[in-house]
């Protein structure tokens, strides 16, 4: 089969590798109809390279259909049409038990001191082949796969695509924002995860001020009737947003951006040097000393209102960030992070993606359509922000 294989930073490629098999008796093959290039994608594209092997399979954000199940896959026959989460989890675990299926203690790569197994994310977590590919297989198929619901048989691969990352992951970005009734939110950063969680709180009824500096992405969160700040044309982000709230700050921030955020230099460079170090080396600094780009992270200290919530979705990987805690503290900031918890939400979003009337615009979600082949392309003008690129969608 074809599939999207890591070859280096910045050099993705088309292999041609063998097709999956059933390996244990929950396993699952699908055929794959859709997928899509993450943000996340994009860290092991660039930064956290010293984490993948060669030829490892990328992609997290599929869906397609069953083809051949293992005996105890019992929830799903060969024919059905399925969304696959990027989180590999059991569902009778205890932390499945406590709607943390992301700490899945059946599937955690605890060599690595790490939680869940994902796919197509690197040696820590898992290494498993991801679905940037014509066939996946899938492990714990008897609980992970998310089935589409027989009445939206007709419903193209847009509506549902997103369950598998982009959706659940906003979901819980605004829930663990903790937004109070009728109150506000600010989300940094308008690439999927910021443009969906901006949807998301627009649809439960809170304002929302979304911050970025990239043209198209500032039009295309406008044209969804959210309100918002071009980081670029303002010379204090906080403070502006300060005065769309009546000088407090608004209730909650989202930081929708993380590890890769501009304006830290230093940092960059500090990644930038671990990046060419042998890979065992890099590992080490990353896992002992890695730092991350703060600036969005201190921003979104500095604009929240005092006793106010801080929810952190996107992703950071240094493990010796300088934290501001005495602000943390002084304005009692309450912080919630975390990878989605995906199962836990889709019972939530599920009736929003059959409503006809499409309430979060999935269907025109993305800026792209190219066959998996072109893949690479996508990757390049994805990461350098080019012919308007927000969310590329992959059809094998």
């Amino acid at each position: 089969m074809k599939a999207i294989a890591w070859h280096g930073k910045r050099d993705v490629r088309v292999d041609n590798v063998p097709d999956p098999i059933i390996q244990e008796p929950n396993d699952a093959i699908v055929r794959i109809t859709t997928t899509a290039i993450c943000g996340s994608d994009l860290h092991l594209y660039e930064v956290l390279g010293m984490f993948m092997g060669e030829g490892d399979i990328l992609g997290h954000e599929p869906m397609g259909i069953v083809e051949e199940v293992g005996p105890e896959a019992t929830n799903i026959s060969p024919g059905d049409r399925v969304v696959l989460p990027f989180t590999i989890c059991c569902g009778h675990c205890w932390m499945c038990g406590q709607g943390l299926q992301s700490q899945c203690e059946t599937t955690q790569v605890r060599e690595q001191g790490m939680g869940a197994s994902l796919f197509g994310f690197s040696k820590l977590y898992g290494e498993v082949a991801g679905g940037q590919a014509e066939f996946l297989r899938v492990p714990q198929a008897q609980y992970t796969p998310i089935k589409v619901p027989e009445e939206a048989a007709g419903m193209p691969d847009e509506r549902f695509v997103y369950l598998s990352d982009v959706l659940p992951t906003s979901w819980q970005a605004v829930e663990y924002a903790g937004i109070p009734d009728g109150g506000s939110v600010a989300v940094f950063g308008l690439g999927p995860i910021g443009q969906m969680s901006s949807r998301i709180a627009l649809h439960k009824g809170y304002r929302v001020i979304a911050v970025d500096f990239v043209p198209e992405r500032l039009e295309k969160a406008r044209g969804f009737g959210i309100e918002v700040v071009d980081a670029s044309a303002v010379e204090d982000v906080p403070e502006a947003i300060r005065e769309m709230t009546d000088g407090r700050g608004p209730d909650s921030v989202i930081d929708a951006v993380g590890m890769e955020a501009h304006g830290s230099p230093a940092t960059g460079l500090t990644q930038q040097i671990a990046g060419l170090l042998p890979d065992a080396v890099a590992q080490n600094v990353m896992n002992e000393a890695g730092v991350d780009r703060l600036n969005v992270l201190y921003q979104a200290i500095q604009t929240v209102r005092r006793g106010g919530t801080l929810s952190l979705i996107g992703l950071y990987g240094g493990q010796a960030d300088p934290i501001p805690m005495l602000t943390l503290f002084d304005k009692q900031i309450q912080l919630r992070m975390g990878q989605a918890n995906v199962k836990r939400w889709v019972d939530d979003i599920m009736p929003l993606l059959v409503d006809s009337s499409d309430p979060l615009g999935v269907e025109n979600f993305a800026t792209h359509k190219m066959p998996l082949e072109e893949a690479p392309h996508g990757y390049e003008i994805f990461q350098k922000k080019q012919d308007g690129a927000i969310k590329i969608l992959l059809q094998p």
